[in-house]
């Protein structure tokens, strides 16, 4: 399934949740299933987030985005996060609100058959999207696929408390489980809001993908004579590295060229969809790795040494 699709499916998902726990959050009266109304409806903005910074963030570069259309994931992840924290604010107010007026809850009954149903919807599509997210390394989805996942935990805290409630007639428990909803909420929303922050910021990849380009970088040893200003970042679902590499500074502009192109497609092969920009530089008298005779030993000229 593409990126596009899959965020579609969840905008689709949403919106059924929205009219199914609205209508049935006004029916009893319960504050807890209206919060996660609240949170549903939320969902359907970051959904149609998520869906457009996928199709933007799918663009090639251009001349105005030399460096591709990456960061828009980045973007609707710390926007999605804004949202979803918004919401909970609202949720823990109004929940405080209900707690000290004592409200009484309504056909709990109906509330426990819809938040079943929202938990079976949110576990499917979330599983979903975080295959997808996986598969395409999408920043976007798997803030949607993240925050779908603890909706289910959400809805099933709720459905507790509903039969709880049912069982014993304790209303106030609602307020209490509205509350709890918004907490979860709002730690989703600061997790999000951190990784989206770290692309925007130009943060550096992991330290075991780092770990993965000197790896390669080592394993050329015998081609290049130093490697130095590693960079990287990411972009969306996008890397970025870009290095220096030092090589023999008697070998011709080809060789060096190959050795780039074998040094870039290891990285590829390694860390997927990933942009490399690599500059080579001489190496001079003043090097450490480079004696006065320093030349570039071809395969042919390897063969001959061996026979020397």
């Amino acid at each position: 399934m593409t990126k596009k699709r899959a965020a579609l499916v969840s905008v689709a998902s949403n919106s059924f949740l929205v009219l199914a726990k609205g209508s049935v959050g006004i029916m009893t009266g319960s504050m807890s299933i209206l919060s996660e109304a609240l949170n549903s409806a939320t969902d359907i903005v970051a959904s149609l987030l998520a869906y457009f910074s996928v199709r933007e963030a799918e663009k090639p570069a251009d001349r105005d985005h030399p460096y591709g259309h990456g960061k828009y994931e980045n973007l609707s992840g710390l926007v999605e996060a804004v949202l979803i924290t918004g919401a909970a604010v609202f949720v823990f107010y109004e929940a405080g609100v209900r707690l000290v007026e004592g409200a009484t809850l309504k056909i709990p009954a109906l509330g426990v058959l819809v938040m079943s149903v929202s938990m079976a919807v949110k576990y499917t599509v979330s599983a979903m999207l975080q295959r997808v997210a996986r598969e395409t390394e999408s920043i976007a989805l798997e803030a949607e696929a993240k925050n779908l996942r603890m909706d289910v935990w959400t809805n099933l805290a709720v459905l507790a408390g509903l039969v709880f409630i049912g069982l014993t007639g304790v209303n106030f428990i609602d307020s209490i489980l509205a509350f709890f909803v918004a907490a979860m909420v709002i730690r989703e929303g600061v997790s999000i809001a951190r990784q989206s922050l770290q692309g925007l910021l130009d943060t550096s990849l992991p330290e075991e993908e780092v770990k993965e380009i000197f790896q390669v970088l080592d394993a050329h040893q015998d081609m290049i004579k130093d490697y130095h200003e590693v960079r990287t970042r990411r972009a969306g679902s996008e890397r970025h590295i870009d290095l220096h590499l030092t090589v023999c500074k008697n070998e011709k502009i080809e060789e060096t060229h190959q050795t780039m192109e074998s040094i870039e497609r290891e990285l590829s092969g390694r860390l997927p969809n990933t942009k490399i920009v690599i500059h080579p530089e001489p190496c001079t008298h003043a090097s450490e790795n480079c004696p006065d005779e320093c030349y570039w030993l071809s395969a042919d000229k390897k063969s001959e040494k061996k026979r020397e």
